[in-house]
C-alpha cells in the first residue's frame, strides 16, 4: 500500500479480553487488509486464525519499535490493550511517526470497564498504571474516602499492594480485584489490605482501591511538616520552605533546579505541586544525595533526578530551567555562573543564613533588583514552668527573574 496521507500504513487497534467480538467494523477491516499484525503474545492469542503475518512484540517494549518501523509502508496493525492512548502503547509508537502515517481505533479502557463494574464516577477517581512504577506513587493520594483504579503487573503485585497499604496505616482499605475485565474469564473479588486472602489472581489484573484507615495523609499545601523528610539537619524548615515555594511559584510542566538540595525537601514539594513538574537536585554529599532519592520515592515523586557534584562546575553546559533554588553552596561564582547560562526567563530564589551570604545577596539585589526578604521566626518553647520565645536564625531570601 502506498504511503500517502490518504492511506496510513499503521493502524493501532485497541483490543479487550472479548477479542474480535469487541472490535469495531473499522478495526476489523484493518485486520482484514493487514499484511502484518503485531502485538503481545496475549493479544495475538485473542485473534486465532489470522491470515496476516504475526509479530510477537518483544520485551522491553522499546525493542519492538525498530522492528515495526522496518515495515514502514506495509499495511500493519498494532494491537494494544483497550484505549492505546490511556496509559497505553499508543504515544510510544506515534512519536516516531508523521500524523499521516497512522490511525487508531480504541476500545474501552480497563479504567472505563472497572468504573462501570464498580459504579464509580471515573472523573472522581485517580487512575494509575503501575506495571513498572513503584507503589509509592500512590502516597500523595492516600486519604480516607478517596478512590483509585490501579493497573498492576500481575497477581503477586496485588499482595505487594496490600502489604504496602497496611504498612502505611491504611490496612482497612478495600481492594476490588478485577481480573480479565470484559472477557469470558472476567472475575471480580473483594478483600481488605490487611487480610488479602485471594489466591490464583489472573492476569490482566486491576484493583479498585477504596482508601480507609488511620494512616497519615500528606497535606496539599506547601510547607509540609519537617518530619515527612529523613534529614541530618540540612533541611529548609517548614515555614521558610512554604515561603520559598511561594516565591518559586511552580507551574504545570516547569522544571526546577534545587542546588545544594540537602534532603531534597524543596525539590520534592515542587514535584508535589503538580504531576507534570520536573526537578533536578544537585548535591555534593553522596549521603545527602541518597537521602534525597529515598525521600522522593517515599513521598511518591519518582520523577526527581539527583545529580552528585559541586555547583557551579556541575552546571557547565546546561540550559537554565524555569526556576532555580539555591539552598546550599551560595557563592559569588555560583550566582555569576547562573546569570551567564543560556535559557529563557528563570525565577531564581536564594536563601542565606550567614552574615557573609546575606551581604552577598544584598550586593546582587542592589545590582540586579528583585525582592529581598528578611524572615525572622520564633517558636514558643518551655522556659522553666512557663513558656518563652526561642528565635531561629534570621533568613534572608532573594528572589529575582534572570
Amino acid at each position: 500500500m502506498a504511503d500517502t496521507p490518504d492511506a496510513p500504513w499503521l493502524t493501532i487497534v485497541g483490543i479487550g479480553e472479548d477479542g474480535l467480538n469487541g472490535l469495531s467494523p473499522a478495526a476489523r477491516d484493518a485486520l482484514e487488509r493487514a499484511a502484518l499484525v503485531a502485538g503481545s503474545p496475549r493479544h495475538l492469542a485473542l485473534l486465532p486464525g489470522l491470515r496476516a503475518e504475526s509479530l510477537a512484540w518483544p520485551v522491553p517494549f522499546s525493542a519492538g519499535v525498530p522492528m515495526l518501523l522496518a515495515r514502514r509502508g506495509d499495511p500493519t496493525v498494532l494491537l494494544a490493550s483497550g484505549d492505546p492512548f490511556w496509559f497505553g502503547a499508543g504515544s510510544s509508537i506515534t512519536r516516531h511517526l508523521r500524523p499521516d502515517e497512522w490511525t487508531a481505533h480504541p476500545a474501552p479502557s480497563t479504567f472505563s470497564l472497572a468504573a462501570a463494574r464498580l459504579g464509580w464516577a471515573l472523573q472522581d477517581v485517580e487512575c494509575h498504571g503501575l506495571h513498572a512504577a513503584p507503589l509509592t506513587r500512590l502516597r500523595p493520594g492516600l486519604a480516607p474516602g478517596r478512590r483509585a483504579i490501579l493497573l498492576l503487573r500481575d497477581g503477586p503485585a496485588v499482595g505487594q499492594l496490600a502489604a504496602w497499604l497496611t504498612e502505611q496505616g491504611f490496612g482497612g482499605s478495600i481492594l476490588h480485584v478485577l481480573e480479565a475485565l470484559g472477557g469470558p474469564r472476567e472475575r471480580i473479588r473483594q478483600c481488605t489490605a490487611e487480610a488479602p486472602d485471594l489466591a490464583d489472581i489472573a492476569h490482566p489484573v486491576a484493583v479498585g482501591l477504596s482508601v480507609a484507615g488511620e494512616g497519615r495523609t500528606l497535606p496539599c499545601a506547601s510547607g509540609i511538616p519537617d518530619d515527612w523528610f529523613d534529614h541530618d539537619g540540612q533541611i529548609t524548615k517548614r515555614p521558610a520552605r512554604a515561603l520559598t515555594l511561594s516565591a518559586l511559584a511552580p507551574c504545570p510542566g516547569e522544571t526546577l533546579w534545587d542546588i545544594g538540595a540537602g534532603c531534597g525537601s524543596v525539590a520534592i514539594e515542587w514535584l508535589l505541586a503538580h504531576g507534570s513538574t520536573q526537578a533536578i537536585a544537585f548535591e555534593v554529599d553522596p549521603d545527602r544525595a541518597a537521602r534525597t532519592r529515598a525521600n522522593a520515592l517515599h513521598l511518591g515523586v519518582d520523577r526527581l533526578t539527583v545529580m552528585e557534584g559541586r555547583a557551579p562546575d556541575i552546571l557547565t553546559g546546561r540550559t537554565r530551567p524555569e526556576a532555580v533554588f539555591i539552598g546550599g553552596g551560595l557563592s559569588q561564582s555560583l550566582l555569576a555562573a547562573l546569570f551567564a547560562l543560556p535559557g529563557g526567563p528563570t525565577r531564581l530564589v536564594a536563601n542565606a543564613v550567614t552574615l557573609e551570604s546575606e551581604a552577598l545577596l544584598a550586593r546582587w539585589h542592589a545590582d540586579k533588583g528583585g525582592d529581598l526578604l528578611r524572615i525572622e521566626l520564633a517558636q514558643a518553647m518551655p522556659l522553666g514552668s512557663r513558656r518563652g520565645w526561642r528565635s531561629a536564625y534570621p533568613l534572608v531570601q532573594w528572589s529575582v527573574t534572570l
